[in-house]
C-alpha cells in the first residue's frame, strides 16, 4: 500500500508540472483587472531570488515598474513590451551586472557579506573563477561579461515563470525592445546606472484574456541524442 502510495503521488507531481508547463504561453494579452495576490507574488520573487548563478556570484538586479507614467513611456522604446504595459499585474525588467570578474568589488561582497568567508585574491575559488573566465569560457571582454551575466539572469526568468505557471499565473518573456534606448531613459530617470547594469530582459506577469492556441514543438527525437 506504501508503495503504491509513493507511486500516485510521484505520478500526481509529475502530472502537475507537466500541466504548467502545458498552461505557460506567451501571454499577449492581460486583464488589467486581475491582479496577483500578495502572497503569489512574493513566492515568484524568492523563485528568482533563489535560483542558482554561475560560482553563485547572483549577478542580477530587478526594477519593478509600477509607476505609470513610467509604463507608459517605456511605450515608445519597447514595443514587444507594450501588451504587458497595458495589462500585465506586475512588469519587471531584468538587470545585468556589468565586469564581473575575479577580483571586483560584487565578487568581493558577495563572499564576504553572502558566503561569510574573507576574500582574498589568491584563494582558491577566486583564482578557480579567474580561470574559468579568461581561459575556459574566454570572458575577457566587455560585452563577453556582459552576455555571460545576462545569461545568468535567464535562470531567474525561467523559475519565476515556471512558478507562476504552477500558480495559474500568466507570464510573457520580453526581448522586444531597443536596449540602448531603454538603458538611456532608465539611466535619465536615476533607476540604471550604466556602468554597473545593463538591461537583460523584460517580464509582464498576470491574467490572460484569451485561451492559448495549442503548444507546437519538436519532438523529442529532433532535440535529444543519446550518447551510449
Amino acid at each position: 500500500m506504501e508503495k503504491n502510495k509513493l507511486t500516485n503521488n510521484s505520478q500526481e507531481k509529475r502530472q502537475k508540472i507537466l500541466t504548467a508547463f502545458e498552461h505557460r504561453h506567451a501571454t499577449k494579452s492581460f486583464d488589467p483587472t486581475k491582479k496577483i495576490p500578495t502572497e503569489d507574488w512574493e513566492t515568484i520573487l524568492e523563485a528568482a531570488r533563489l535560483s542558482p548563478s554561475s560560482f553563485g556570484y547572483e549577478p542580477w538586479s530587478f526594477l519593478l515598474i509600477e509607476n505609470s507614467q513610467i509604463k507608459e513611456e517605456l511605450k515608445e522604446f519597447a514595443w514587444g513590451a507594450i501588451n504587458s504595459l497595458n495589462g500585465a499585474s506586475h512588469f519587471i525588467i531584468a538587470l545585468a551586472r556589468k565586469n564581473v570578474t575575479a577580483e571586483s568589488s560584487h565578487v568581493k561582497h558577495m563572499v564576504e557579506d553572502v558566503f561569510g568567508l574573507p576574500f582574498s585574491p589568491d584563494a582558491p575559488q577566486t583564482q578557480m573563477f579567474k580561470q574559468f573566465q579568461v581561459n575556459d569560457f574566454d570572458l575577457n571582454s566587455e560585452r563577453s561579461l556582459f552576455d555571460w551575466a545576462s545569461k545568468q539572469t535567464y535562470i531567474a526568468l525561467a523559475n519565476m515563470m515556471t512558478t507562476a505557471a504552477l500558480l495559474e499565473i500568466d507570464s510573457c518573456p520580453i526581448e522586444g525592445f531597443n536596449r540602448a534606448d531603454v538603458e538611456t531613459y532608465l539611466s535619465k530617470k536615476g533607476l540604471l546606472d550604466t556602468n554597473e547594469f545593463g538591461v537583460s530582459y523584460m517580464l509582464g506577469l498576470g491574467y490572460r484574456t484569451k485561451e492559448i492556441p495549442l503548444k507546437k514543438r519538436q519532438s523529442m527525437d529532433e532535440i535529444l541524442t543519446v550518447i551510449e
